[in-house]
């Protein structure tokens, strides 16, 4: 990426790309540890209806996605 692009771009950004775009389809199970945030019991199990609050994380921004999505070959 910063060969080709002239960007640096955290795993963080390059996974939410993948996801979108659906290249991952397994779980994370590393979880964070935050109140509100999904633990392994709540992998298993979840109510119906219950709206489950996850930890906040940094959007991809759109050069970044874009650029991304060239290096898959997706865009």
């Amino acid at each position: 990426m910063l060969e080709k692009f002239g960007l640096k771009v955290s795993n963080l950004y390059i996974a939410q790309v993948k996801k979108k775009c659906g290249i991952i389809g397994r779980e994370n199970y590393n979880l964070p540890k935050s109140e509100g945030a999904r633990g392994p019991v709540d992998l298993c199990y979840a109510p119906t209806g219950a709206e489950v609050k996850t930890a906040r994380q940094p959007k991809c921004p759109p050069e970044k996605e874009k650029a991304i999505s060239e290096c898959f070959g997706i865009f």
